[in-house]
């Protein structure tokens, strides 16, 4: 008797050939997605730190304001409501609660800037030039963590749902991510920071 020729013995390799590659395809999927989800959670806490950093800087700049512009206390308000949110977002981990603080932040910063320029001595201000300087640092790595977080969650929710790769996803639970989105108009400007 020939082994070789033996069709049970063929069609037994072949199942466990078959077997063997469709494993080695769920781990290979599997293994990408958990990547790419990672992927998405580090380029969120990035953000989160800059986002975090505009947070605490921001009061300290507010304090220099208030010695020149005490009729100013609605932004500072503003301020402390904007922080707030964002914490509260930040415990749950609502990307879009998150946002929202942050679209808010970046109005009132506007309007804190607009206030900049009714004060010329706050411009001469040491402290105020060196606060806006790691203000304008801190809106520049805001911007490009999002670029970042965004293109993450572009690959992330492309694996999740083409095909083969969102049978994977499905077996497993992956969900998609969510962008970190501007809802409004004038949100979509990073603060304009002069001297």
């Amino acid at each position: 008797m020939n082994l070789l020729l033996d069709p049970k013995l063929i069609i037994v390799i072949a199942v466990v050939l078959v077997v063997v590659l469709l494993i080695a395809w769920l781990v290979g999927g599997y293994n990408q997605l958990v990547k790419l989800r990672n992927r998405v959670r580090n380029g969120w806490s990035q953000i989160d730190v800059q986002l975090k950093r505009r947070f605490d800087l921001i009061p300290n700049l507010a304090e220099t304001v208030k010695g020149y512009a005490k009729m100013e206390k609605d932004i500072f308000e503003e301020f402390a409501r904007a922080r707030g949110l964002y914490a509260q977002a930040a415990k749950t981990g609502n990307v879009e609660g998150m946002a929202e603080a942050n679209n808010t932040l970046a109005g009132t910063l506007s309007r804190l800037l607009v206030v900049q320029e009714r004060y010329p001595e706050l411009k001469a201000n040491t402290n105020f030039q060196e606060m806006m300087k790691q203000l304008r640092d801190t809106e520049d790595k805001i911007s490009f963590s999002r670029q970042f977080y965004n293109d993450t969650v572009l690959a992330y929710n492309n694996k999740t749902e083409l095909f083969p790769s969102n049978i994977i996803a499905a077996l497993f639970k992956f969900k998609p991510a969510q962008f970190f989105e501007v809802k409004e108009d004038v949100q979509r400007e990073a603060p304009k920071v002069s001297f």
